[in-house]
């Protein structure tokens, strides 16, 4: 029996719209669709959809691809940066240059990461470093309470003179 497709060419599965739930069956192109979706910032709700299966059944089939969710786009990017390094050494011009335009926004990226943060600092502050509101605002106003009278005494040393 030959398979069916759907509108955009993905097989029907036995049994689908029938009476109870066809298993689903994971497959290599679905295990890669899953991860470039991953890569490329998509939500569970977005990437079971474009699966055709539940949140549920996404979790359950590629729970170890989901816990690296945030590898995915490195390893994305490293893969490019190795399809045109291999491209390039082979002669391709096109993909030489595109080489080059790929390294140079890496290391703006790279400056501008540098530039966020004091050097040597790749983590965000811990919790407990962070200051409450109240505590905010009290600092706020003894610095302005500072500036005020670093003020009044300037006025006052300029009015003594005159």
């Amino acid at each position: 029996m030959q398979p069916n497709f759907d509108l955009f060419g993905h097989p029907v599965r036995e049994g689908f719209g029938g009476r109870g739930r066809p298993p689903y069956e994971p497959t290599e192109r679905d295990r890669n669709k899953v991860k470039l979706l991953l890569a490329l910032g998509w939500v569970n709700s977005r990437i079971a959809n474009a699966l055709g299966v539940s949140p549920a059944t996404l979790k359950r089939y590629f729970r170890a691809d989901m816990k690296e969710r945030d590898a995915m786009r490195d390893r994305l990017d490293a893969r490019r940066f190795e399809i045109a390094f291999e491209q390039a050494s082979a002669g391709n011009v096109t993909a030489l240059r595109e080489l080059g335009a790929m390294i140079d926004r890496n290391d703006r990226m790279e400056i501008e990461r540098g530039m966020g943060k004091p050097s040597g600092d790749d983590e965000q502050p811990q919790s407990k470093d962070k200051l409450g509101k109240k505590i905010v605002a009290e600092q706020r106003a003894h610095a302005a309470d500072a500036d005020l009278m670093a003020e009044l005494e300037s006025e006052a040393s300029q009015n003594a003179r005159h």
